[in-house]
Formats: C-alpha cells, sequence, structure tokens
C-alpha cells in the first residue's frame, strides 16, 4: 500500500527503491492529490486507486487496507509515497510477518536522538514523539522505540479482525491500530528505519499535533490494562 498525497515528484524514486519482487504488488492510494501523483503512478505501470475527496490519512489508508484484505493478501505493507521512510527495506518487514513472527511490525526512526536528527526530523516532531511515545509505554507495558512510525506491515489476521470503521481518519489512525494490536496480544516489533526529511516529505502540521496527542491518549484509554489480552507467539 502506497499512500500518496501530492507526491509527483517523489513517488518515482520511492518505487525504484522497492525491492524488486515486491513491485507487482504496488497499490497506490492517491488522496485526491492536486497535482500528477496519479499520471505518474500510471506511467510507472502501477495500479491506482484515486479518492474524490480527500480522506486523511487514515481514511486513505483504512481503504487501501480493505481493499488489499478483499484481493487476498496474506501481508499488506504500509508505505508513504514521499520517500521519507526507506523503501528497500520493507521485504524485511514483510518477511516477518510471512513466516508468521509478528502481526505487525514497525520501522523505528528512533535509535538515537543524534540519528533521528540528522535525518532532519523537526525538533518539535521529536520531542512530541519521545513524550507520547514513553506515556504510551507506561500505560501498555511495552518498550518500544516509538509508537508513530508510518511504516508497518501487517498480517492478514490482524487486519480481518481489526475494528477498521472505528479508527480515526486522521494520523491517529496509526495509534488506534498499534494500540488495538497491544491490547489484544497480537505480536508486535519493530525495526531501525533509516528516514529523510526533505522539502516534499508529508507531515503532520505544528498546529495538528496538539489534535493528534488527544486522539493518541484516547486511543490508549480505550484499552485499560485490566481489559487486555496476553501476548502470545503464534508461528505460521
Amino acid at each position: 500500500m502506497l499512500l500518496a498525497y501530492n507526491a509527483e515528484k517523489t513517488l518515482a524514486k520511492t518505487v525504484q527503491a522497492i525491492p524488486d519482487n515486491l513491485k507487482s504488488n504496488i497499490l497506490v492510494g492517491d488522496d485526491s492529490s492536486s497535482d500528477r501523483t496519479s499520471q505518474v503512478a500510471k506511467e510507472l505501470g502501477l495500479e491506482v486507486v484515486r479518492h474524490n475527496k480527500n480522506l486523511n490519512y487514515g481514511g486513505n489508508l483504512r481503504y487501501l487496507m480493505k481493499q488489499a484484505i478483499s484481493d487476498g493478501a496474506d501481508v499488506v505493507v504500509e508505505l508513504h509515497a514521499d520517500y521519507q521512510y526507506e523503501p528497500s527495506i520493507i521485504d524485511l518487514l514483510a518477511g516477518f510477518v510471512e513466516r508468521g513472527w509478528y502481526d505487525l511490525i514497525q520501522g523505528n526512526r528512533i535509535r538515537t536522538r543524534q540519528e533521528a536528527l540528522s535525518g532532519g526530523m523537526p525538533y518539535y516532531r521529536y520531542f512530541g514523539n519521545r513524550v507520547l511515545t514513553f506515556g504510551q509505554n507506561l500505560w501498555f507495558g511495552t518498550c518500544f522505540g516509538e509508537w508513530h512510525s508510518g511504516l508497518r506491515a501487517y498480517s492478514r489476521r490482524l487486519l480481518v479482525q481489526a475494528p477498521l470503521e472505528e479508527f480515526h481518519s486522521s494520523h491517529a489512525f496509526a495509534s488506534d491500530i498499534m494500540s488495538f494490536a497491544v491490547a489484544r496480544g497480537f505480536r508486535v516489533a519493530e525495526v531501525p528505519c533509516p528516514v529523510r526529511y526533505e522539502v516534499e516529505s508529508s507531515s503532520v502540521a505544528p498546529g495538528n499535533l496538539f489534535r493528534y496527542a488527544w486522539h493518541t491518549m484516547r486511543a490508549a484509554l480505550h484499552y485499560p490494562p485490566w481489559r487486555r489480552t496476553r501476548s502470545f507467539l503464534r508461528r505460521a
């Protein structure tokens, strides 16, 4: 699943960096871009779904997930078309899920503070990420490097059971599905992920971060510790 919004300048190099064995399975979700995103995707020979109106990050992701389920996919990878997350590692994430080790595995951008900031991550995003992740780790009893990655691989089992329609249509969708997976005992993990923040990279506007933080806290409170399912190891 390649999430795209005004990504005509970065789409080609994102696709080029995707491992060759996965390029035939790319589905682009064009979230009502005002540029040539859909045209570029078609020129690259990709399957494209262009939404007539902007569904926002979560709405676009929800649509693509449901389409992947309908198409019978066993492993689904979420990648942004703005070349922010490193595309060349998505086969590694997919492999962990395909072999039955995890139901959700994400790319962790924050292995160290220096590494994250040297990649161009804005200070306000870094510190906001640290505060929210610290709180979520305490609440859920986890030790993830971050809870807010936009590079993830999902098992069909997780997507079929997740209440996708209940998750928020904004960027908070990421916290919703992560919280659900951890609280309901699905196996969740992460791997280091190089990132780059360039002019064309998408980002949550500073003014929307407070709204995002509020939705993130609501998602966590929806799963109190006494109502959680223990995680278990499941091999395919």
